[in-house]
């Protein structure tokens, strides 16, 4: 397929580059994996498969060949030769049909899912994007005009495909406010009322929200911290520690709260207050710019549970297809 118009950030990305955290190597891949994953089963392929993640507007492509597709995620108005298509279902496009999208109305990334996935060649076992350094994708990069990507050959019958769909109760509300969240690995600098204080608050999405991290405007709790003098190996700042390895999703008080996504670094020293429950970091790389979230604590079963309950609803949505 063609990219006419590469949109606003569209990149491509699968399930993750796994089982390089130590080196300094994130996992990249889709930010929102229930809508990938769903994404690759509507056009029978494997949910590793590789997909375009589309951020707020989506690219304008032209398929060179028959193809089956599917778009799911954020509602980015997609048409197909100027008409509209549904989205989280399998549709077929001909050799030489221009998919085009607009901005996001709801949500704030949209996936395409091609039968037989974009055929690129993997680096370090993954064809994520990683932009930050310029690996994997295509040329490590956001798309551009004129790019070219090849699609795999499907394993499917494509016949069988067409017209595939999900219930509209299985879909993703986008707007989900509420955040589940594991308190530590350091709050315990904050004190009890720091601690509230940002439990209670809402917190804005900022304008500096993307694959990296998710930084959020509300109010200042750095008056909250625990006095103690810094340890040898912390910075001077109140909100600093000993550096210690980032989970994917940990909470950083830098002055205000900042969240790392499927790009950011793997370790440092500010303080990580809070690290948000894995599957509901597919709600939180929906929330689009200016919008309220308030984060919940949870205890570590509490989160297991919620892993559970999505995995589940996966899994029989990838049964029923």
């Amino acid at each position: 397929m063609r990219i006419l118009d590469g949109g606003l950030v569209t990149t491509v990305q699968d399930t993750g580059r796994y089982g390089h955290y130590h080196i300094g190597m994130p996992p990249s891949g889709a930010m929102d994996q229930f809508a990938h994953k769903v994404g690759n089963w509507l056009v029978g392929n494997d949910e590793s498969d590789a997909t375009l993640e589309m951020t707020y507007m989506g690219a304008e492509i032209e398929f060179e060949e028959d193809i089956v597709f599917a778009v799911t995620g954020a509602d980015m108005d997609p048409s197909l030769e100027d008409e509209p298509i549904p989205t989280w279902t399998a549709v077929q496009a001909e050799a030489g049909d221009t998919l085009s999208f607009g901005f996001a109305t709801e949500g704030a990334r949209a996936y395409l899912a091609v039968a037989g996935g974009i055929d690129i060649e993997p680096v370090m076992g993954s064809r994520a994007t990683y932009t930050l350094i310029g690996i994997g994708g295509h040329e490590g990069r956001s798309l551009e005009e004129g790019d070219k990507l090849p699609i795999g050959e499907s394993s499917a019958d494509t016949d069988e495909l067409l017209g595939a769909s999900i219930d509209e109760a299985d879909r993703p509300d986008y707007s989900q406010s509420e955040i589940n969240v594991v308190m530590g690995l350091c709050d315990y600098r904050l004190t009890d009322e720091g601690r509230q204080r940002f439990l209670d608050a809402d917190w804005n999405v900022s304008d500096e929200a993307d694959r990296v991290g998710y930084r959020f405007e509300g109010p200042d709790i750095t008056d909250m911290f625990e006095e103690r003098e810094q340890p040898f190996g912390a910075g001077t700042d109140v909100t600093n520690v000993v550096d210690l390895g980032y989970p994917v999703g940990s909470i950083q008080m830098a002055g205000q709260p900042i969240i790392l996504m499927r790009d950011a670094v793997t370790g440092g020293g500010y303080v990580t207050v809070g690290t948000v429950v894995s599957p509901e970091r597919d709600a939180l790389a929906q929330c689009r710019t200016h919008s309220t979230v308030d984060f919940t604590a949870v205890d570590v079963e509490e989160a297991l549970e919620i892993r559970q309950e999505r995995d589940a609803h996966l899994e029989s949505i990838q049964e029923s297809l």
